[in-house]
């Protein structure tokens, strides 16, 4: 284990994909953090640079992710299932691991048999904190194993949640979910379908049933949702619309209390709801480089029907950016540390 100082130390596992690389950008601007180390099987010996050219001016190589070294915090961007089978090493190397796969994400072992292709390190479950600090801030200071949140689920959760604690959702409601997302998702080896001439202009559905963060957004809300994706032509973010039908009536002035109680005192979620100008309601153009979230909502009477929206970074408030504020949170450091920069406008496709 490394030494206790001033500075923490931080590796980043898996730091050639995106989201390894926000990481990096993070960590490199982070008052509080030293990156020590990432490791990358396929580049092991080039700079951070020549994957990531906005790192360029980092003073960093990539190394074999079987060589760890020993840090304060790791941060593992790597692929479904292999934290799981690497854990021990991983927690061996660090003091904290937080960990930006899916792999302990849900609660259950029987949840990985239904939603994946089972576990095989079940025992960690009980132990690992989810990362989204609106939900588990309570949990996380001490926290050795951190699950950073999916990026569809996080837009949901926080647009969700605050109906479910203030009652306006008890449980029996029906509730339909549908996020648009932006390519990034896919991460750096997406495949033909992430392909610029084949994502380019598309609003394609991709999961309309059994997405896997389905399981996320039902464990963490406590509601059955039906969910589904598309993948649009934008890089970055995550908007999730949500079609909610209580049994009672709701007004906008419920409404706004429930959200207001939430998230008044949160550093990273806003309200757009409705208000003048172009951009009334969460855009993910406007979050977009941020670790922010924007919530907004409307009342649709005539139906007995209220409309959610939630937009993201799903590279930052969906990723890299929640499992930063996560760790802020676990270390007791200031939890907006390395997080303060806000979005650009205007920009181009985020």
């Amino acid at each position: 284990m490394s030494d206790t100082s001033d500075t923490l130390t931080a590796s980043v596992v898996g730091g050639t994909g995106f989201t390894g690389g926000e990481l990096l950008r993070l960590l490199d601007q982070h008052p509080e953090f030293q990156i020590a180390e990432a490791t990358s099987r396929s580049t092991a010996g080039k700079s951070v640079g020549y994957k990531h050219p906005n790192l360029r001016h980092l003073d960093l190589r990539f190394t074999d992710p079987e060589e760890l070294a020993s840090v304060d915090v790791l941060f593992a961007a790597t692929p479904h299932g292999v934290s799981m089978e690497r854990i021990d090493a991983f927690q061996d190397a660090a003091d904290t691991v937080v960990d930006l796969s899916a792999d302990f994400r849900l609660p259950s072992e029987a949840a990985y048999d239904e939603w994946y292709d089972g576990h095989v390190s079940p025992e960690y479950l009980d132990d690992a904190v989810y990362a989204l600090p609106e939900l588990t801030r309570d949990e996380l200071p001490g926290a050795d194993l951190i699950a950073s949140g999916g990026c569809n689920a996080t837009a949901s959760i926080l647009g969700l949640k605050p109906l479910v604690d203030e009652g306006i959702l008890a449980g029996d409601e029906q509730i339909v979910i549908d996020v648009k997302v932006g390519s990034s998702e896919g991460g750096a080896g997406g495949g033909e379908a992430s392909s610029h001439p084949e994502r380019s202009g598309v609003v394609r559905p991709y999961a309309p049933t059994g997405h896997r963060h389905e399981a996320e957004i039902e464990a963490y809300l406590g509601l059955d949702v039906s969910f589904t994706v598309h993948a649009v032509d934008m890089i970055r973010g995550a908007s999730a619309t949500c079609h909610v039908f209580p049994g009672e009536p709701v007004s906008t002035g419920d409404l706004w209390g429930a959200y207001r109680g939430a998230y008044e005192e949160e550093p990273f979620v806003r309200m757009a709801s409705g208000g003048g100008g172009v951009y009334r309601y969460p855009e993910p153009k406007t979050v977009a480089g941020s670790n922010f979230a924007e919530i907004g909502f409307e009342v649709d009477a005539s139906n007995k029907r209220l409309v959610v929206f939630s937009a993201i970074d799903n590279m930052m408030k969906g990723s890299a950016g929640q499992a930063v504020h996560a760790a802020n949170v676990a270390l007791g450091l200031e939890e907006t540390a390395g997080l303060a920069s806000t979005g650009l406008h205007p920009v181009g496709a985020p």
